[in-house]
């Protein structure tokens, strides 16, 4: 993979809480310190479990970016945006690196609820 690989403009977004006035509390997500990146996806397409995930509407992708400290505190339960489209993912999985550690690669998935 090379740096003109990275297609996508994307931003990892931490889930937040804030109290709403009433007693209660509001969830959503904390855009301020979202994490920004270039990004590669690969779309999963093999396997009888993504094979159902598509059925049901949900898209699995492999979204791959550079390994820094940024990323690297990204955890499961965050969102990624798509800055370009505005299309949401779920984040699957913790940042992986890959073999030759130049890379990081997360999990997401698109067309559920975040």
């Amino acid at each position: 993979m090379n740096a003109q690989d990275l297609y996508h403009r994307v931003a990892f977004e931490p889930p937040s809480e804030q109290a709403d006035g009433y007693g209660g509390i509001e969830t959503g997500w904390d855009t301020g310190s979202a994490v920004q990146a270039r990004a590669h996806f690969r779309y999963l397409r093999g396997g009888e479990s993504v094979q159902a995930a598509r059925l049901d509407g949900r898209q699995p992708v492999v979204a791959t970016t550079w390994n820094n400290a940024a990323m690297r505190a990204v955890t499961a339960g965050w969102r990624m945006r798509d800055v370009n489209t505005g299309k949401v993912f779920n984040v699957r999985t913790d940042p992986v690196p890959t073999d030759d550690r130049r890379w990081l690669e997360v999990t997401v998935e698109s067309g559920v609820a975040v």
